[in-house]
């Protein structure tokens, strides 16, 4: 598709999460968003009408046979990503996917396959690994300003639990009925790894996880219905393929103040610490940057001498997750136009998913550590 033609969009869960989509969108002038697509059909119309299309369906085959698309976003539950973006693939049409990209090692499987036989891009929108600050230590490791990457963690600190049960005692339904509480908060191990993953992985360039064990903490709080959430924390350690190790946290149960992302980062000659909580500063240290051994540096100090120009874009702030939004479609456009290989293709997708997979076996056998499949060799 060359840089002039028009791209055809299809907004699944339009009525959601699809819909914070708009603002990149419309900063997009090659981008016409075609066709929504939701479930809740009492709220298609106005979700068709704020995002300005013109065909509506409460049917995704429907959507993919009826409506004249070159690409779909799908802004869904975590257990139809795979599905979905098989769906489309099988018609030759890009996919942008919400994360993670599956919920089970068969979807991946079935994932790449697609991936491969078809005409179409896939990418997945791990927003997390656009944030300004993420996108400044990507950019220091690749001046080799921390030597050689070997250790990092990542936690994700979000709990959502009072989010569920105020929806179901919204809705009147009971737990069962909610994707969040089993996919996210109802299995022991990393379920919502790639935020924490995925910024990680590409500050280990040309690296994979190719194991990893994983414990919990033990289960502490019963949900309106009486039944066990997962274990509230769960902590995973990934093997590299370089040697390097990784730690992953991930608690969306626990009691606790909001501390979304934490991120830290040690290299031969740098370490990075990102801020905790409101008010704390991100710090780092680069023994080649005219460090000092013994005192760290605001992080925000390296912005205007290292920070890729491109994130500078005004639009940027129009999108959500601190800009994320725009730009993982400006280069989902740009993979669609052919300028570019897609940011977070298939393989970089699956190596964001497969640890949190895998991680959920090792935790149900007592944190043996198992090897991580990749994606490469399917």
């Amino acid at each position: 598709m060359s840089k002039n033609s028009t791209i055809h969009l299809g907004i699944v869960g339009a009525c959601g999460r699809g819909s914070s989509f708009k603002a990149a969108c419309n900063a997009l002038p090659q981008v016409c968003i075609r066709a929504v697509c939701d479930v809740d059909a009492g709220g298609l119309p106005a979700a068709a009408e704020r995002l300005g299309a013109t065909d509506q369906y409460t049917d995704y085959d429907d959507m993919l046979e009826r409506s004249t698309l070159d690409a779909v976003i799908l802004a869904t539950p975590m257990p139809f990503h795979a599905p979905q973006a098989v769906a489309a693939l099988q018609q030759n049409l890009h996919v942008f996917s919400e994360v993670p990209a599956a919920v089970s090692v068969e979807e991946c499987r079935a994932l790449t396959l697609a991936a491969n036989a078809s005409d179409g891009i896939y990418m997945m929108g791990e927003n997390y690994t656009y944030r300004k600050e993420n996108v400044l230590i990507r950019e220091l490791v690749r001046q080799g300003l921390f030597g050689e990457t070997y250790y990092a963690e990542g936690e994700y600190l979000h709990e959502l639990k009072e989010y569920d049960e105020r929806r179901l005692a919204a809705r009147g339904i009971s737990s069962d009925q909610v994707w969040r509480r089993h996919w996210q908060n109802g299995i022991d191990g990393i379920t919502y790894g790639t935020h924490s993953l995925g910024p990680i992985l590409q500050w280990m360039p040309k690296d994979r996880v190719i194991s990893v064990c994983c414990q919990g903490s033990g289960h502490h709080y019963l949900d309106p219905d009486g039944k066990p959430y997962a274990q509230d924390t769960s902590v995973m350690l990934c093997n590299m393929q370089k040697g390097g190790l990784v730690k992953i946290r991930v608690d969306m149960i626990s009691n606790r103040p909001h501390a979304m992302t934490n991120y830290q980062l040690q290299g031969t000659t740098g370490c990075y610490e990102s801020a905790r909580a409101r008010g704390d500063k991100s710090r780092i240290w680069l023994r080649d940057a005219g460090g000092d051994a013994v005192e760290w540096t605001n992080l925000s100090a390296l912005e205007e001498a290292y920070l890729p120009s491109w994130w500078q874009a005004s639009d940027a702030v129009k999108a959500g997750h601190g800009g994320g939004d725009y730009f993982e479609l400006l280069d989902f456009v740009a993979a669609i136009e052919g300028r570019k290989p897609p940011t977070i293709g298939v393989h970089e997708a699956l190596g964001m998913t497969l640890p949190g997979l895998i991680s959920q076996q090792s935790i149900a056998e007592g944190g043996e550590t198992l090897e991580v499949p990749d994606s490469r060799k399917w």
